[in-house]
């Protein structure tokens, strides 16, 4: 156990005492650096080397006078000699060292100076050896109270864990697999994190198998079965004989080392891989990324079938500061300087409960965890720092561990999670033991975060905790899209929403806000979750809201708008994605956050009132309509040949048609799908809505592709194309119009700035892959091709991928098209539109794709669209719109002003 730091201030008196007169001699330096440890209550034998050999540049012979792998290197010279000189010989070894033996620190003396080289702040620090009870502080990492500071993708970090993945692979190919292999990989992870964060005295793990397992690993699994086994036996019920180097491992509890597991194997190869694992320092790597880093352990396989995105630190900040840590520091705000409030605020964290319901390795709860503890340390410095004498800071803690739980549907992460939470709660403990100058641990174990293994759809959460304690739900849940979802996903989608239709076209994280607005009715339990932002958009937003807003009563409380998702694991899975807030309570504090650079920050904006889109407005979403709900045109589907691709021609088997064929001229018609309008590609196809049965005959080709189209749909597995068979000669669903009309692709990527959309004559037959509105004019058009509109599309529309998915049924039947426009803006906007096109037709050789690129796009057909844009704005409202989010707040407020109320 740590040495107070009155202890340790004592024992750096007298060292300085014993060692300022004497006249020390180079050989000395042992017995002068075993004293220096000593200070801290650590043996030097047990963590550092005397007179390691090293190879310098040029494959020169060296010896290093101290080294304690990963930590410091000491060079010592004779009284009075320059240090100058010793600091360039220590780095000369360092071409010698391996990378996890590489020290962080340099520290030369000559018995009377010292100086101290932090290599990681490039800190420099020089005293002599009468004040070095000043200077004790600077070696915070001998005494075990170091205050960390961690890199989330420090490279040694990652290499550790890329290292602890490959030994579970080793592991799993020798054959020692599953509920063994898991939790007997957490355990190994234990003690590498107890050997170097002062849950274990210094070293004492990686000492051991060192010393006493064989170099080609034949008894290690043997040992480390011993050290597991004492880790869980009380000292007292220890045997009176054990050996004193397994003696010095205290006892943990916990359960983590309780269950009997099937004895492993190791070989020569992955005793190197764990011993190289020991000499890392992994008192560096913070239990926030605990888990994420393990992602290497992992296949991509079964990491997209777990719907897993790890998250990063900064990413649970922007679930946790609005969702309950802003309000607990304000509230500290407000009770500084009065011990009644402080103590009533320090109850109330000791009361508080978490739950994550998809904590994956536990990120959400030990960052949240970390930061209440942090806010306790500051309500206990307000009320007892000053006070004079001896405080057991012990007696005066209030939050713990078991004050959070999960649920995790892969036991690895739901067991690695448990064990993060302990770690976590040390380092809070060795926080709190610097500030108040008492070492502090609890050990043995006596409470435990709940983390349960299963799927958390099909649990009861309150098994974990209880809804009357629980204050917060949070967490990421799995990100799975309703085509990627399994077998047992989609039946946990009918099981959660009941068998409602709706569910089949819901993300599978949908499930959760289900679940939790089900259990925190009648209570005051807040709840935020990261989600796909595919949530909040298109047909997604009116099937789950419908559900949260009519059977739940949910308000929103806070949201952040779209953002690029970054995570701590290798190979970080990209995905666009947004924080929701929300609570049955109608809180007066409503924040969205805005991101004008989705990999930036945000811009916090004060709401009403938050929509399901994520904007200021009211508790709407568009619906699936049959007709517009302005007075425009009826947008229609294309028609669909289901044919077999008998009824369809490209431009070389028209022109071989028409030489063997040419009386069937008449009825070949130009087909336009998306593909060829926004390419400029040319389809043909068959049309023979009036074709007569003397005419037919007299086709033989025709006749033969018109059986071939009858022999398909008999063939079909679905009945209704089957039926279909009785009529070759038409298409499936024939919606062609019979006047002139706007084509708009359902499908347009999102990189365009502006969707394509054409004029077409009634010759030209529009396919299933575009809508189409009738008796449509230039007016319109303008409007469909404006940045209002598109702002409405990103918004409303449906993805597939990331690309649009243009429905007439919630898209362009649900817009709020302008009202009252005058016959000057009508007229404005027709010119305007006419120049767009006007604009596209100086430009024959390229297609739409290669106008609407924004890379590519002419300047003059931008101006034109700018031009449009403004003409459209303008029968809208006079005054200019400032923001994508300034527009579509005004066109969510006008599709309630004017057509919901």
């Amino acid at each position: 156990m740590p040495l107070s730091w009155n202890e340790i201030k004592s024992r750096a008196i007298a060292f300085s005492k014993e060692w300022e007169f004497e006249e020390s001699e180079k050989s000395e330096a042992q017995s002068f650096w075993n004293d220096f440890f000593q200070v801290f209550g650590i043996s030097r034998k047990r963590i550092a080397t005397f007179e390691k050999s090293v190879n310098k540049l040029g494959n020169k012979k060296g010896s290093i006078d101290l080294l304690w792998k990963g930590n410091i290197l000491v060079e010592h010279k004779s009284r009075g000699k320059s240090l100058d000189k010793a600091f360039e010989q220590a780095k000369d070894y360092f071409p010698g060292l391996k990378e996890h033996e590489l020290p962080r620190y340099i520290l030369v003396s000559n018995f009377a100076q010292f100086r101290l080289y932090d290599l990681e702040t490039d800190q420099t620090h020089e005293f002599l050896l009468k004040d070095f009870v000043n200077y004790v502080h600077l070696f915070d990492f001998i005494a075990g109270y170091e205050q960390r500071t961690y890199k989330d993708e420090d490279p040694v970090n990652i290499h550790a864990a890329e290292l602890m993945g490959k030994l579970h692979d080793r592991l799993r190919e020798i054959g020692y697999t599953g509920h063994d292999l898991e939790v007997y990989l957490v355990r190994l992870l234990f003690c590498l994190f107890a050997d170097d964060t002062g849950i274990f005295e210094k070293g004492i793990f990686e000492e051991y198998l060192d010393i006493h397992t064989k170099e080609d690993g034949s008894d290690l699994a043997m040992h480390l079965g011993h050290i597991f086994h004492v880790l869980n036996t009380p000292p007292e019920k220890r045997l009176k004989n054990l050996d004193e180097s397994l003696g010095q491992f205290p006892y943990v509890n916990g359960k983590l080392f309780e269950e009997q597991l099937a004895p492993a194997a190791f070989d020569r190869k992955m005793r190197e891989m764990l011993l190289e694992a020991c000499g890392f320092n992994w008192g560096k790597i913070s239990p926030a990324i605990f888990g994420s880093m393990f992602q290497a352990a992992m296949d991509q396989q079964t990491r997209r079938n777990l719907g897993a995105h790890y998250t990063s630190e900064k990413n649970i900040q922007k679930v946790i500061k609005p969702l309950f840590l802003d309000e607990l520091h304000e509230k500290f705000k407000k009770a500084k300087g009065s011990p009644t409030a402080l103590k009533r605020l320090h109850d109330e964290l000791g009361e508080l409960h978490f739950l994550d319901p998809a904590c994956g390795c536990g990120n959400f709860l030990i960052i949240s965890y970390r930061e209440l503890r942090d806010l306790e340390l500051l309500i206990l410095k307000e009320l007892y720092k000053k006070e004079e004498g001896f405080i057991d800071i012990r007696l005066f803690l209030k939050v713990d561990v078991d004050q959070f739980g999960g649920i995790e549907y892969d036991e690895f992460p739901a067991r690695v999670a448990e064990v993060a939470m302990w770690l976590i709660d040390h380092q809070m403990n060795i926080k709190v033991s610097n500030e108040f100058g008492q070492y502090f641990v609890r050990l043995p174990l006596k409470k435990a975060a709940r983390i349960v293994n299963g799927n958390a759809l099909r649990l009861d959460w309150e098994e974990v905790i209880p809804k009357e304690k629980l204050n917060y739900i949070l967490g990421n849940p799995p990100f799975v899209g309703k085509h990627l979802q399994s077998k047992e996903q989609k039946s946990d989608m009918e099981l959660v929403f009941k068998g409602s239709k709706g569910c089949k076209t819901l993300d599978y994280v949908t499930a959760w806000y289900v679940n939790a607005a089900e259990l925190i009715q009648d209570t005051t339990i807040k709840v935020a979750f990261v989600s796909t932002n595919s949530i909040s958009q298109g047909e997604q937003v009116g099937d789950l809201w419908n559900v949260l807003f009519n059977s739940y009563k949910i308000k929103i409380h806070f949201a952040h708008r779209t953002f690029s998702w970054t995570n701590e694991a290798k190979g970080k899975a990209a995905v666009h994605c947004v924080i929701i807030g929300f609570g049955i309570e109608n809180i007066k504090s409503k924040r969205i956050f805005d991101y004008v650079d989705i990999k930036g920050e945000p811009v916090q904006k004060n709401a009403r009132n938050i929509t399901p889109y994520l904007t200021e407005g009211g508790d709407l979403y568009c619906q699936k309509l049959s007709q517009p709900i302005s007075h425009v045109s009826e947008m229609v589907y294309g028609s669909k040949p289901a044919d077999g691709g008998n009824l369809l021609m490209s431009n070389n088997e028209k022109e071989t048609y028409l030489k063997q064929e040419p009386a069937g001229e008449k009825f070949v018609k130009p087909f336009i799908s998306a593909s060829e309008f926004i390419k400029n590609k040319s389809r043909w196809c068959f049309w023979l809505v009036d074709i007569q049965p003397n005419e037919l005959k007299n086709l033989p080709i025709l006749l033969e592709r018109v059986n071939a189209v009858k022999a398909m749909r008999l063939s079909s597995t679905k009945q209704a194309t089957v039926k279909w068979a009785d009529f070759p000669t038409l298409f499936t669903e024939n919606r062609q119009p019979n006047t002139d009309y706007i084509l708009i692709p359902r499908h347009s990527s999102e990189n365009r700035k502006y969707i394509p959309i054409g004029f077409f004559s009634v010759n030209n037959i529009v396919a299933d892959s575009c809508n189409c509105i009738p008796n449509a004019d230039l007016n319109l058009f303008g409007i469909l091709t404006s940045e209002m509109h598109m702002t409405w599309v990103k918004y409303v529309c449906g993805r597939i991928k990331n690309d649009y998915r243009y429905s007439n049924t919630i898209v362009y039947n649900n817009f709020p098209f302008p009202q009252d426009v005058t016959e000057k803006q009508k007229q404005t906007v027709e010119k305007a539109a006419q120049l767009v096109l006007d604009t596209r037709d100086k430009y024959p050789d390229s297609s739409l794709a290669d106008l609407y690129d924004p890379l590519t796009m002419p300047p003059d057909l931008m101006k034109a669209h700018q031009k449009l844009d403004k003409a459209v704005d303008l029968c809208y409202r006079p005054q200019a719109f400032t923001s994508e989010l300034n527009r579509i707040e005004f066109l969510f407020n006008e599709y309630e002003r004017v057509f919901i109320k």
